[in-house]
């Protein structure tokens, strides 16, 4: 790490310990993370121990604080995969050029994640106690629900708190649903921004395990489209969503179970049958496009329907659409689009071949 950026950051910290925030505090460190590039982490972590003072002890304090959930995550992300060693998981955070402390060899026993835990612990010892407050949150509630008037993002709120209910803050994750449920932003405000957004209460673990999620699936995607902003949040989102016990991985959304005004026509419950494989593990997404791809292109493509399926499938995708807020545009999509599904269904060429392959089999 250069002088100028080491000064720099001991600077900052000694600004810090007057202010004596560990929300503040926090994140700074996710911001500074954000900026050193891999091979900086392991020499930093290094200068700062040998530095001793306690602005240097405050900025290990916290950088263990946060870059530890980042480290966590990416073990998580390889547990599926068998090959997968501890060399992989550093270079999935820290990247193939980063050195390793003094004395630790490739695969040693302990691991970086270890390695930052125990730097930090040890730096915080000697320092104000508000320093250990820092990361030990409580999450008090959590909502989740749509970013836009289409659902084309969601949002997943986590609301957290310190032991000495002191400086009340929520974190509030952008999760894309147009790209497959990346995370593209991140935000932590206060409690009172809440006010402005639209979201519904929901249990802390399933939020925290969609956050999680929606993380780990933007790290798995090459050039993901995120906000420039993310990457100076992303450490303490993490660190966030893993404070909140047993979070609930690959959780099933609950919007469909919600949806109880199924139309009363013969074929509506095949007809949505049908709706539910469409709109898979994504059912808050519920755009003009969405509704037309569904109705002219997907349908024809692959449902194979009973008529009176197709009959009620208009009814059926419009309760949908008024359970969704009953947005004019996506009412006017349908309505143009509705007409034209009998003829749609009934050309075989439009079939894909799962479905030419099912129809030959009956």
């Amino acid at each position: 790490m250069s002088t100028t950026a080491y000064t720099t950051a001991i600077t900052q910290a000694r600004d810090l310990l007057r202010w004596r925030s560990p929300l503040r505090t926090e994140l700074w460190a996710a911001r500074l993370t954000a900026t050193l590039s891999p091979a900086e982490v392991q020499p930093l972590v290094r200068q700062l121990t040998e530095d001793g003072s306690p602005e240097a002890r405050l900025t290990l304090a916290a950088l263990a604080t946060v870059e530890t959930a980042a480290l966590e995550a990416a073990e998580t992300a390889l547990d599926d995969v068998e090959t997968a060693t501890q060399d992989d998981v550093e270079t999935a955070v820290l990247g193939d050029e980063t050195e390793r402390p003094a004395g630790q060899e490739p695969g040693g026993d302990k691991t970086l994640r270890e390695t930052l835990r125990e730097a930090g612990r040890e730096a915080a010892r000697g320092l104000p106690e508000w320093v250990g407050r820092m990361g030990q949150v409580e999450c008090e509630q959590a909502w989740y629900g749509k970013a836009d008037r289409y659902g084309e993002q969601t949002l997943a709120a986590l609301r957290f708190r310190y032991p000495d209910g002191k400086e009340p803050h929520v974190l509030i994750v952008g999760i894309d649903q147009v790209n497959g449920g990346l995370a593209v932003d991140a935000t932590v405000e206060e409690p009172k921004f809440l006010d402005d957004l639209d979201l519904r209460p929901a249990d802390p673990a399933v939020v925290a395990g969609r956050v999680l999620d929606a993380f780990e699936m933007t790290d798995l995607v090459m050039g993901a489209p995120i906000a420039e902003s993310l990457p100076a949040v992303r450490p303490l989102a993490l660190a966030r969503a893993q404070a909140v016990p047993d979070p609930v991985r690959q959780a099933p959304d609950d919007t469909l179970s919600r949806f109880l005004d199924l139309p009363d026509l013969p074929g509506a419950q095949e007809a949505f049958g049908k709706l539910v494989e469409f709109v898979g593990d994504r059912p808050l997404w519920w755009s003009p496009a969405r509704a037309s791809r569904f109705l002219t292109s997907w349908l024809p493509r692959e449902a194979i329907l009973t008529d009176a399926a197709v009959s009620a499938m208009p009814e059926v995708v419009r309760a949908w659409s008024r359970f969704h807020g009953a947005e004019p545009e996506v009412l006017q999509q349908i309505e143009a689009d509705a007409p034209r599904l009998p003829a749609l269904m009934a050309d075989e060429s439009l079939a894909g071949l799962r479905k030419r392959m099912a129809q030959n089999d009956r």
